[in-house]
């Protein structure tokens, strides 16, 4: 498929199969977050790569609402950035978190953007934080969401 097809056929999944993904194509995904670009080529993007049961189950539960399905997902991706590097950590996320989303559509996986930056929990703790928290981040860190990736029903 060439980009300009994969862009028209992408939509996001929030329904999952019981499977989980290959590594290999985890891996693919991971090698799509480092070639996306950054301003001014300072990478402060890191990524974490979620797969354990109980660190998903905290995910789902990050944020009040439109996280839950996390919990059945196969693995997720978290794009933190480190804001003391660049000040355009929101952008410099938002480019590898589509990156990452254009390639789980290359590969045939489903994949949904998950927002965490300026929402809240159900107790009204930003979701944000928990996020942070769950990676043991510093503060530095910012969080503007995740992907929940699975393979496709």
């Amino acid at each position: 498929m060439d980009l300009l097809t994969i862009m028209k056929s992408r939509k996001s999944i929030r329904r999952f199969a019981d499977a989980p993904i290959p590594q290999e194509q985890l891996d693919m995904l991971m090698q799509a977050a480092a070639l996306a670009p950054t301003s001014r080529n300072r990478r402060p993007c890191r990524f974490f790569l979620i797969t354990e049961r109980s660190q998903l189950a905290a995910l789902s539960r990050a944020k009040q609402a439109g996280a839950a399905f996390t919990e059945q997902a196969g693995a997720a991706i978290v794009a933190a950035a480190d804001s003391s590097v660049s000040d355009t950590w929101i952008e410099d996320s938002s480019i590898a978190m589509t990156y990452i989303m254009l390639e789980a559509e290359a590969l045939g996986l489903g994949c949904c953007w998950v927002q965490m930056r300026l929402r809240e929990d159900a107790e009204g703790h930003s979701a944000e934080e928990n996020v942070r928290a769950l990676l043991d981040l510093p503060e530095q860190f910012r969080v503007v969401g995740f992907l929940a990736l699975g393979l496709r029903t």
